[in-house]
């Protein structure tokens, strides 16, 4: 399928824990991936990242950005625009929790919190679902 739809099995693949392969745009028109944590919220994908790494550097440039989420042959491909949330830094902080609560449990967000996070400046990317592409999924169309 590739259209700018998730269906509701896609959109419950996406809620499981997994990992996304974040692509953005190099100065050169190059690729460059990162894996990510991600959560789905709503009709966006919220990832969070330190201010200063080569994806936000990207992201500021070139506001094209997706990502890949699989499990061997099944996959969800969203391609689409960002925001970059930079001047708050309360919902920055809010947003690296809730993703580590997710990924690690209510404990170790809160170590990871206070150890790591709080020290560091962090941009909250919120990418739209403008294109979706998927293999493997049942209920599409």
């Amino acid at each position: 399928m590739d259209n700018g739809k998730l269906t509701p099995a896609m959109r419950a693949f996406l809620e499981e824990k997994r990992f996304a392969s974040l692509a953005t745009i190099n100065p050169d028109g190059s690729p460059q991936q990162t894996v990510m944590w991600y959560l789905p919220q709503g009709d966006k994908i919220m990832m969070n990242t330190r201010r200063g790494r080569k994806k936000d550097q990207n992201l500021l440039r070139d506001r094209r950005a997706s990502i890949c989420v699989e499990d061997g042959y099944r996959f969800v491909s969203i391609g689409g625009t960002v925001e970059l949330i930079e001047d708050d830094q309360a919902r920055c902080q809010a947003d690296i929790k809730a993703l580590a609560t997710r990924y690690h449990g209510p404990a170790r967000a809160e170590e990871q919190v206070r150890e790591t996070f709080s020290k560091q400046e962090r941009i909250t990317i919120l990418l739209s679902i403008d294109q979706v592409l998927t293999d493997g999924f049942d209920d599409q169309a």
